[in-house]
C-alpha cells in the first residue's frame, strides 16, 4: 500500500499512546532465511501508522531490509515494570520516505530526538501492517490487535 492511498482506521488509542511515549524498537529482518535484528530510536506518526527511524545505509539491518522489505519488531516500555508488562509486536513494510512524507517523517524524528541532527544517517520508515499490543495493566494477558 502506498502512503498516498486512503488509510485504514487508526489503531486503538491505547496503542497510539504507547507507541508515542516510547523510544526504542527492535527491528528484525530476514534474508535467505537468516534473521537479524537491531535496536533503533524511533518516532511514531499515528495518522499514517508509521515508525520513523534513522540509520546508516551500510548497516546490516538496512542492507537486509532493502533486500526484503517485510520486517517485524517489538517495542517494550522504556521503564519496565515486571508486574505490569506492556509492549508491542509488529509487522510492517520497510521503505524510504517518498516526497509526500519525507519532511513530516524528518520533522517527527528531529522533534523527538533533536541531537540526532548532529549525526549522520538516513531517515527510514516502517509502515505498520499488524500490531499486537499486550497491556497487563488492564487485565493480565490483555491483547489488542490491529491490522491494516
Amino acid at each position: 500500500m502506498s502512503l498516498t492511498q486512503s488509510q485504514p482506521l487508526a489503531p486503538d488509542i491505547s496503542i497510539q499512546k504507547f507507541l508515542e511515549s516510547q523510544s526504542v524498537f527492535t527491528f528484525a529482518t530476514s534474508v535467505n532465511n537468516t534473521p537479524y535484528c537491531a535496536s533503533c530510536f524511533y518516532a511514531y506518526i499515528p495518522e499514517l501508522q508509521l515508525l520513523v527511524f534513522k540509520s546508516d545505509e551500510d548497516t546490516k539491518h538496512i542492507e537486509d531490509a532493502l533486500q526484503n522489505p517485510i520486517v517485524a519488531g517489538t517495542v517494550l516500555a522504556d521503564k519496565l515494570d515486571k508486574t505490569k508488562i506492556r509492549g508491542v509486536q509488529f509487522t510492517g513494510l520497510f521503505q524510504r520516505p517518498d516526497s509526500s512524507v519525507k519532511n513530516k517523517a524528518e520533522n517527527a524524528y528531529l522533534l523527538k530526538y533533536p541531537v540526532s541532527a548532529l549525526y549522520r544517517g538516513t531517515i527510514w520508515l516502517v509502515q505498520l501492517s499488524k500490531i499486537k499490543f499486550t497491556d497487563n495493566t488492564l487485565v493480565f494477558g490483555k491483547k489488542i490487535i490491529w491490522e491494516r
